[in-house]
């Protein structure tokens, strides 16, 4: 396999779903995970620990290390749709060929993935005219406001602290969902003090307005960050759930 670029990790599959020579639509599915980390770290639980468990149901896993601050947007959204586009066209031998491709967010990396997701903003455009957008989407705990119960540390290292609001609601992903955003699965819970479920709702309520297959569970208890959730409750139940909602996809 050629080197694949700095900052991506591939976790291969032991045994793959949806083979190139029997998958559904003779495509077989890749994820594309997105760790949280308030645009400020990557969270490994969150990046090799969800790799893991995609691996277990079957799925290759690619965890990208996106842009972060010092950079700015649309640096991060730019590179993750530069991938997208790089995975699909099988620029590196040895992943899956022609992948159905799931972006799989938390926190922070939730915004990435619901801003790739989408369509470009303004900012973004002005670098890339790029709509590579995945087939589905599945977004842990996201942030999708940068002024509606803002997570500031996420807005501070995204746009920087003097961002004003305009530039912040640029990049308020319930703002930019269309008819062309894929199928989405997010999950919260209720208590999550960091980043509030209102960020999850309105995803949702989104979605619904422009038709767009949604599947939402907020779970009652639960801190912000917590990953695969193992032990922890009824939230742990939230990977079951979602491989459910992929195989009913044909993954």
């Amino acid at each position: 396999m050629t080197d694949l670029p700095e900052g991506v990790d591939w976790y291969p599959a032991p045994q793959r779903t949806g083979a190139d020579d029997g998958g559904p639509l003779n495509r077989p599915p890749l994820a594309l995970v997105l760790p949280g980390g308030g645009y400020g770290m990557h969270a490994p639980h969150e990046g090799e620990g969800y790799a893991r468990w995609l691996n277990g149901i079957g799925v290759d896993a690619v965890v990208f290390a996106y842009p972060l601050a010092p950079h700015r947007h649309p640096d991060a959204v730019v590179a993750t749709r530069a991938l997208v586009r790089d995975l699909r066209a099988g620029r590196w031998a040895g992943l899956p060929s022609d992948p159905r491709i799931v972006v799989i967010g938390s926190s922070a990396g939730g915004h990435l993935a619901a801003l790739v997701s989408n369509a470009p903003t303004p900012a973004e455009r002005a670098v890339s005219d790029v709509d590579d957008r995945p087939d589905l989407a599945l977004l842990c705990y996201p942030v999708t406001s940068m002024t509606d119960h803002p997570h500031g540390g996420s807005a501070d290292n995204l746009l920087g602290p003097d961002a004003s609001v305009r530039e912040r609601s640029a990049v308020d992903t319930d703002l930019l969902v269309d008819d062309r955003t894929p199928p989405t699965f997010l999950w919260h819970t209720a208590e999550d003090a960091d980043v509030s479920v209102t960020h999850s709702l309105s995803y949702g309520r989104a979605l619904a307005r422009h038709g767009v297959p949604f599947e939402l569970h907020v779970f009652e208890r639960g801190s912000h960050g917590i990953g695969l959730a193992a032990g922890l409750g009824p939230a742990e139940a939230w990977s079951t759930l979602a491989t459910t909602w992929l195989r009913d996809r044909g993954w």
